[in-house]
């Protein structure tokens, strides 16, 4: 066992999301023995203003100091807590780390969104199917969105896949809401916001859409989870049905013409959307299917999972307790 007594925390604060694990290794994977998820919209109006809100602080430095609290209780010593887009683009971030540093004792780490990347396809690489010849991974952010093209070795299954190839763009439900407007979206603000992603993802789809034979689309973000839980008719949302699912291009067309179908106040009254993602979801969905345009692949695998995970997975395998695969 390692010498901080084994228990770990993987903070990941996004432009919407905060959210924490804590967990201990168990065998070649790791056990969940605490977490903490809280959308904050920490990047509401940076890509106005380029500052964090002080109303947004204050919700961070409240969330934070819960997740400061689980980490104390579970006495969790080797620690990697990250800071993303929105912290990449405000320009009061270092005043903002220092302000929660102040408050409640954690110093975030913010990432570029290489290391994002890197860490979202550690995260879900148990996802790519292992029979195939790998995965386009997305990542749909509030204030950036990844795509990683993952490959598997043909000779050698047993191994995770590798990272063949994977951008970023400035795009996410945050930042596209904003831009075009959450609540009541039209079908040509919809065809705007996908054209606009479309232009960011047109290079490396160019690059890299060729010879898809053999993959498969993996989303992780709010957006897939959502889309996941309609098509699944839950009553209320269940990580344990959703992570991990198949659905095909067909299942995910008919699901987010449902999603768009709705107004704003039923999107809020679905237990799988809520008022917390009601204005944000049809963002995302926009962004999917830009990506689905760029890459028309068959089905898609959904991940409730990604940054957390592949940073427990990373700190895991550097102190030499979990196995390489």
């Amino acid at each position: 066992m390692a010498p901080h007594g084994g228990v770990y925390a993987a903070l990941d604060l996004g432009t919407n999301n905060c959210r924490l694990l804590v967990a201990r290794p168990a065998g070649d994977s790791f056990r969940v023995v605490d977490s903490f998820s809280r959308i904050i919209r920490l990047g509401e109006g940076v890509s106005v203003t380029g500052r964090i809100s002080d109303a947004a602080i204050a919700r961070a430095i409240s969330a934070l100091a819960i997740c400061q609290d689980k980490i104390r209780q579970r006495k969790a010593k080797r620690l990697r807590l990250i800071a993303t887009e929105a912290c990449r683009a405000a320009v009061n971030a270092d005043e903002f780390c220092d302000k929660v540093a102040h408050a409640t004792g954690i110093r975030l780490e913010i990432i570029d969104r290489e290391t994002e990347a890197r860490l979202a396809a550690i995260g879900c690489s148990p996802l790519v199917d292992p029979t195939g010849r790998g995965a386009v991974l997305f990542d749909i952010g509030g204030g950036s969105s990844e795509l990683v093209r993952l490959a598997r070795d043909p000779a050698r299954p047993d191994l995770p896949p590798r990272i063949k190839a994977w951008m970023s763009i400035p795009l996410g439900v945050v930042t596209l809401a904003e831009q075009f407007g959450g609540k009541v979206v039209t079908p040509q603000t919809y065809a705007a916001m996908i054209d606009e992603v479309t232009a960011h993802v047109a290079p490396f789809a160019a690059e890299h859409g060729g010879d898809l034979g053999g993959l498969h689309l993996l989303g992780t973000s709010g957006t897939v989870t959502t889309l996941a839980g309609l098509y699944l008719d839950l009553i209320r949302y269940d990580r344990r049905r959703v992570d991990g699912i198949w659905m095909s291009d067909d299942e995910l067309t008919m699901t987010i013409d449902r999603l768009r179908s709705m107004s704003y106040h039923d999107r809020a009254q679905n237990h799988c959307i809520g008022t917390e993602r009601a204005d944000l979801v049809l963002a995302g969905c926009a962004i999917l299917d830009a990506v689905r345009a760029a890459f028309p692949l068959p089905r898609l695998r959904v991940a409730d999972r990604g940054l957390r995970e592949g940073m427990l997975v990373e700190m895991m395998r550097e102190d030499g307790v979990l196995g390489a695969a």
